[in-house]
């Protein structure tokens, strides 16, 4: 049956529409009609094409590469929307960037997470939408309810449905131990944790190995993959620590840089990850498997309209 709310819209920006598509196909409505152009200065300009008038609008955008220009759509077209009367905002963002600085780490850093928290929220947005933040505390950047929306449960009903045998589920730095945690009990698998230091940005070395992954199929687990370094890095440590097999899977994949180079080269049998971020014919390799984040970002935003519980999608 379709979802006959009239007062429930969907929106895109230019990140990532063919999610977007599919999250309207799953709620069963259809994807609201806007423009979004430039000057000849490259100036976003928005166009809405319809009447948001008392509506509550669902606006999904990913601040993915480049995540300068699709972080100022969500402003402007959040700008729009308020100017037309909508009635609530909620800005769905699948993928949040400028995540990995939520703190100062040195003298002097900047705190981009709270800046993008701050712009959403004097564009005007009324809520947030998220999936697996870089570090759970973003959420309290916002004075604005958000909800955060785990990819662990999508990751685990693969690797279930998989029938993997003797599993261990590894954690590639102590950062990430919580989520790989809950991979582990969603597989009632052990969890061991790669202890490393990391030099300087995008370079990271492998210390040791806590847990026993002698002769066990490992699983690989983190949040963001960008240039691979921890990802493969922690492949071969595996491997040359008496591993069978290494699988990996991560929520977001950036894959910017020497990404697809060094996932291919490395001993990954199988990089599992979700259409938070599109892949582009570049990124496209025999080991990547991308599994659709449409319907649980679908389910919630249902479930946000009619004011159900978000938390009981997980339990």
């Amino acid at each position: 049956m379709p979802y006959c709310d009239s007062k429930l819209k969907v929106f895109t920006c230019n990140s990532n529409p063919e999610l977007a598509r599919e999250i309207a196909e799953y709620i069963d409505v259809p994807l609201g009609s806007a423009e979004i152009v430039r000057f000849s200065d490259g100036e976003i300009q928005i166009k809405l094409d319809e009447s948001v008038r008392g509506s509550n609008v669902f606006l999904i955008q990913s601040t993915c590469s480049p995540v300068n220009d699709h972080l100022m759509e969500i402003l402007v077209m959040t700008d729009a929307l308020k100017r037309a009367s909508a009635k609530s905002i909620n800005v769905v963002i699948p993928y949040y960037g400028y995540a990995r600085q939520d703190r100062k780490a040195t003298s002097r850093d900047p705190i981009t997470a709270k800046l993008v928290a701050n712009l959403i929220e004097t564009a005007g947005a009324h809520r947030v939408i998220t999936m697996d933040l870089h570090a759970m505390q973003i959420q309290g950047f916002f004075d604005i309810p958000v909800d955060h929306l785990l990819g662990v449960p999508i990751l685990g009903q693969y690797y279930r449905d998989k029938g993997l045998t003797d599993v261990v589920v590894v954690s590639p730095d102590h950062g990430g131990v919580v989520r790989a945690r809950r991979l582990a009990d969603s597989l009632r698998a052990p969890l061991a944790i790669i202890d490393k230091r990391r030099p300087k940005p995008n370079v990271s070395e492998v210390m040791n190995i806590i847990g026993d992954i002698k002769g066990k199929t490992t699983i690989l687990i983190d949040d963001i993959i960008d240039t691979a370094g921890t990802m493969s890095l922690a492949a071969n440590a595996l491997m040359e620590y008496g591993a069978s097999e290494v699988y990996a899977c991560g929520t977001h994949a950036v894959l910017s840089g020497p990404a697809m180079e060094r996932i291919d080269q490395s001993p990954i049998k199988e990089l599992v990850v979700t259409n938070t971020i599109p892949l582009t014919n570049r990124e496209a390799s025999p080991k990547i498997r991308t599994l659709s984040v449409a319907k649980l970002m679908g389910e919630a935003i249902i479930r946000v309209h009619e004011e159900q519980s978000i938390s009981s999608l997980f339990e």
